[in-house]
Order: structure tokens, then sequence, then C-alpha cells
């Protein structure tokens, strides 16, 4: 009958969540004999055995050797299948494309990185986007045709209502108003678009300090100031795709910036960008001040300053780069009242415990509510295992649903 694959209480519908949870379990703790998988899921031993052997006839699952340690035979263990589906995700900005692939279990096969050139040798952004793809499927031993779905990560939005990337004015290439259909053309899997500051909300969100938290504020300082706002569960994006480009918010301390988005700057980042911290220490004497990029400047200054918390002028340093931060959270925290705040982005993260500490003082001091603030538990490449993290989720939904 038609429709009856979705009816709720159908012997198939319940067929199909014992599969998922069971596919879940075995994504979660590895591989399961039918004995535990039956105990995990509430089944018969039986029952477990059917359903195993069910999924494994769907190329789902795959036996993987036995029990050891104990006195018979020992009993035949079951995984999923690593290869029942691949995803990849890229990381994109101004001076590179970092690449990756997974397999469905999330265990990463193939990585590529590639520089990207400036304005004056520009190569088209599809060819880039190809080009970096196919060098993590190379890597992975895969072809394109093998990957089931691919999540891209930029700084800024694509505005849902025009398709354009807003909020990112220093990506070289990325505001054609056909790009997306370009994309979509040239690459023969389903391509998602998210910001990069959400994905590694994302990140944190499965596999870092915010892991069973459905609101919280992810504060990301790296190259760019931003933040990252979940409520309810789920990611605030707003209707041009811009919550949480904090970088734009008008600050005490920090001078008017007017035309924001062509400035690519505001308050924010004027006061606790990265581009701050080596100007700031200077101001207060720290010596042997770094050149280099912002981003690296900052995180070498934080973390020596952080390594020597007792010692003027690194002391001064933590203290009013601390204040310069809070200053712009306590407006997030009047506004969102969230249980927590996850710091992210070297610029953060190198000031270790000693920085986050006189935050979170700082900001008891600014704010009427008092969120925990914790470091960023995703420090290796966190915007590309948000992409993957967010491709896996959906090609899971897909892959796994035995329903059909």
């Amino acid at each position: 009958m038609t429709g009856a694959a979705g009816t709720p209480g159908t012997p198939r519908v319940l067929r199909a969540m014992n599969d998922r949870a069971a596919l879940d379990l075995l994504l979660e703790h590895g591989p399961l004999s039918r004995t535990r998988t039956g105990k995990l899921t509430g089944l018969s031993k039986p029952t477990a055995g059917q359903l195993l052997a069910r999924l494994e006839a769907a190329g789902l699952v795959v036996a993987t050797g036995t029990t050891e340690g104990r006195p018979g035979p020992g009993a035949q263990l079951y995984a999923v299948n690593p290869a029942a589906a691949y995803v990849a995700a890229l990381d994109v900005n101004p001076h590179r494309i970092r690449a990756a692939v997974a397999d469905i279990t999330g265990r990463t096969v193939g990585h590529h990185e590639l520089p990207t050139p400036g304005r004056r040798r520009a190569v088209p952004v599809v060819q880039q986007v190809t080009d970096a793809l196919d060098g993590a499927v190379k890597a992975a031993g895969l072809t394109r045709a093998d990957i089931h779905r691919t999540v891209i990560g930029t700084p800024g939005a694509f505005d849902p209502n025009t398709g354009r990337l807003r909020y990112a004015s220093h990506l070289p290439g990325w505001h054609s108003p056909t790009l997306l259909d370009e994309l979509a053309a040239a690459l023969p899997m389903p391509c998602a678009y998210e910001n990069d500051v959400n994905l590694v909300a994302l990140a944190e969100r499965r596999l870092g300090a915010a892991r069973d938290h459905d609101d919280f504020v992810l504060l990301w300082n790296q190259e760019g100031l931003g933040a990252a706002l979940v409520l309810g569960g789920r990611l605030h994006r707003g209707f041009t795709g811009g919550a949480g480009e904090v970088g734009f918010l008008p600050v005490p301390g920090a001078p008017l910036v007017r035309q924001v988005t062509r400035a690519n700057s505001g308050g924010f980042q004027e006061l606790a960008g990265a581009q701050a911290v080596p100007r700031l220490a200077r101001e207060l004497g720290v010596e042997d001040v770094p050149q280099g990029p912002y981003a690296e400047v900052a995180a070498a200054l934080l973390e020596r300053a952080a390594a020597r918390p007792d010692e003027e002028p690194h002391r001064a340093l933590l203290r009013a780069y601390a204040t310069r931060l809070a200053t712009g959270l306590a407006s997030l925290v009047a506004v969102l009242d969230p249980a927590l705040v996850v710091l992210s982005g070297t610029a953060l993260t190198a000031g270790g415990e000693p920085l986050r500490d006189l935050i979170q003082a700082e900001l008891a001091e600014l704010a009427a509510s008092r969120p925990r603030l914790a470091a960023a538990g995703v420090r290796e490449h966190p915007v590309l295992r948000g992409a993957l993290e967010s491709a896996l989720a959906t090609t899971r939904d897909e892959v796994f649903d035995t329903s059909r």
C-alpha cells in the first residue's frame, strides 16, 4: 500500500528504528557481539542476530573478528561498514583551501591542502574547489563519484535570499551571483555551504566542550572575530545568514566604524581582534614582539604571557586583552543569556586557563548573568572537523534509513 513505509508503528518502521539504534550504538561503542547489541538495544539475542544479519546483507555492517580472552569459542563481532558511504569537507580562507574525506564512521581517510593565489593571479573558484576536493579524494584512494555529500565552510555566509556570499569581502572570487549554480554543475554530489564559525560550533557540540548543551555561544578569534549562536539545539543563522558576525559590533573603547562591510571590520574587531594584540603588547612594554601574520603573532604573544601570568608586562597584557574580550561578550550575554560560552580560535586558546579565568572574572563584572566559560575541545582543524560532522549527520540519516 502506498505510504505504508512511513506509517508509524508498522513492522517496517519499527525494524528501521531498531536498525538505526543499533548502527548508532556501533558507531559509539565500536565492534559489538550479538549479545552485547541485544543488551544495549533491549532486543532479544535472536532478534539482535536477525538485525545484524539484515544490516550485513544491506552492506551497512561487516563482521570484524571475534571476542578474545574468554573460555570457549569467541563471539562474532560486528562493526559499521566504513565503505557504506564517504563524505567530503572543505575549509576555505583567503590563503588556502583545506579538504578532507571521511568514511561513514567519521574516520578521515584523505586530506589535501591547496594554496590559493591572490587577486592578481586568481584561479576560478570552481577550479579551486574541484582541485582541492580531487586532491583529498585521490589521497583517500577514491573518485568524486564515491563521495555522498560535501560541505564547504567559508568566512561570511551565503545569503539564503540571494545565494550570494556576504560579510566576506576578503575572499576573492566567491561573490558571483552564479557561483552556487556553477559549483552544483561541477560537483556530482549534493553540496552544502556553511559559515566557518558555525561549523566550529557544530564540532564543539558533537565532539568538544559543548557536548550535551542546547544553548551556548562560541566566540572565535583567529584571522577574524566571530561568534556562533546555538539556541534550543539549533544554529541561529539570521535572516541573511549573518547572525554571529560580532566583529561588526560597536563597543566602548573603539571608535565607530562606518561602512563596516566595506571595511570588513567593526568596533569589536578593532578592539579585540588578533590584530590588536601586537599593538597592545607594544603599548604595555612587552619586548621581542614577533613579526608575521596577526593571528600567529597574537597566539605566540598570548601563549608566552600565559606561561608567565605573574610577571609584568605579561600579566598586564592578559588583563587588558581579557577586558577587551569581555566588553563584547557582555553584549552577547545580555541578549542571549547562554549557559555556556566556548572560547575557540588561536587568539583565545593560546592564552589558556589564565586568559579564560580573567575573561570570566571581567564578564562577571560586566554582565548580569554569569555563563560558564570553557576552552574549545576541538583544536585541530576545527572548521574542517565541523564540516565533516555536518556532512556525516545528513549522510547517516540517508544511508542508515532501512525503511525504504
